[in-house]
């Protein structure tokens, strides 16, 4: 018995000593898998808030960049608006100046914008300047992101050739005034040349900014363009077109045998074959001053021009027109016919200076050699 007591006695406190060490044993290894889960969850956390952080990162450099396409594209777009309003600036002057004779070759085309760099997204904008100088638009297409700068330097190679288009027509426009004024005087028409237009005096330099390049240039061709009108108005201003386009002259000015008593006589003027009903034309702008019969002239038209200048035509069959009316040069004036001292259908046409008779052809040789100025 005692010694059954004592076994169970040893075998209590073995299993004592047992229960207790596994129990102190255990909190250890849980306090360590404790210990390992919180590490691991704070590596977690870490690598969580570092990958936050580089999303943060990346986000606002999208941002950034959106925001910097954003301006850029507003920028490209206002650059649009100002073409689009130069454009409508320089239409109409380029209209006036459609006959001038440029002094260079404008390039008929922009060079292509280079193709989309590899990587670009198919959905994505592409920005397409226009080739034509008077628009200069952009157009967008789904096809590639184009390089924004070579879409601002498209933009601002069509700024330079809208200058350079104004600058070669300013010349052109002043050129062909001097030419125009030259052939005029070589060929006997009494003009004088406006000079009012010359000026000079010391260098001063503007201040920046008040007036662009392109406002310059444009007001420069303007004031060539006006300064060519009026000497194309002041040569325009002589009887130099033709009374009876295509119709030969049968007899010229001075003497020559009267073709009625056969006696050397002065002819004033000088006779186209014309058939009766022919229709006879104005040779410059003026005020009908005669319209109707006057002696030897049958029924006569007479127009005052300016610079002094009279206009007759004669030996009509119809009169168009009637006295005091003011009329351009081209507008039919009568028609063709036999009336007074005449010996058959034609048109007697004179140019008299004041009440003193000057010789047509100087007129209409004039004509001619300006023709390729009036258009």
């Amino acid at each position: 018995m005692a010694a059954l007591v004592v076994t169970i006695m040893l075998a209590g406190s073995v299993g004592y000593l047992g229960a207790t060490a596994y129990l102190i044993f255990r909190d250890d290894i849980i306090n360590a898998s404790l210990m390992r889960q919180a590490r691991m969850q704070h590596a977690y956390e870490d690598r969580i808030s570092a990958l936050r952080a580089q999303v943060d990162r990346i986000t606002s450099h999208r941002l950034l960049d959106q925001q910097f396409v954003e301006s850029k594209i507003a920028e490209l777009a206002s650059r649009q608006d100002v073409l689009a309003k130069r454009a409508t600036s320089i239409t109409p002057l380029i209209e006036r100046a459609s006959g001038l004779k440029s002094a260079t070759t404008l390039p008929n085309s922009l060079p292509p914008l280079p193709k989309s760099r590899p990587g670009a997204v198919a959905d994505e904008q592409a920005f397409m300047v226009d080739d034509t100088l008077k628009t200069g638009s952009i157009k967008t297409e789904q096809a590639g992101l184009a390089p924004l700068k070579d879409v601002q330097a498209r933009l601002v190679e069509i700024e330079q050739r809208q200058l350079w288009e104004l600058a070669n027509l300013t010349q052109a426009a002043k050129a062909t005034r001097n030419e125009m004024l030259a052939t005029a005087k070589a060929a006997g028409l009494p003009i004088r040349i406006d000079e009012s237009s010359a000026s000079g005096g010391p260098f001063i330099p503007a201040d920046q900014g008040t007036v662009s390049d392109f406002d310059a240039r444009l007001a420069e061709l303007g004031a060539a363009l006006e300064t060519l009108d009026s000497a194309r108005a002041s040569v325009q201003a002589f009887p130099i077109a033709h009374p009876a386009p295509g119709r030969a002259i049968t007899s010229r000015y001075g003497n020559r045998r009267d073709p009625i008593i056969g006696k050397t006589a002065f002819h004033a003027g000088i006779d186209f074959r014309t058939p009766t009903g022919t229709p006879i034309y104005a040779t410059a702008s003026g005020t009908v001053t005669k319209a109707g019969r006057h002696g030897g002239y049958g029924k006569l038209v007479e127009i005052q021009h300016a610079n002094g200048l009279k206009t007759r035509y004669a030996h009509l069959s119809k009169i168009d027109v009637r006295k005091g009316q003011k009329i351009n040069a081209g507008i039919r004036v009568g028609a063709a016919g036999s009336t007074g001292r005449s010996t058959g259908p034609h048109l007697h046409y004179e140019v008299r200076s004041g009440e003193k008779s000057t010789n047509p052809m100087t007129y209409l040789k004039a004509g001619n050699k300006l023709k390729e100025y009036m258009q």
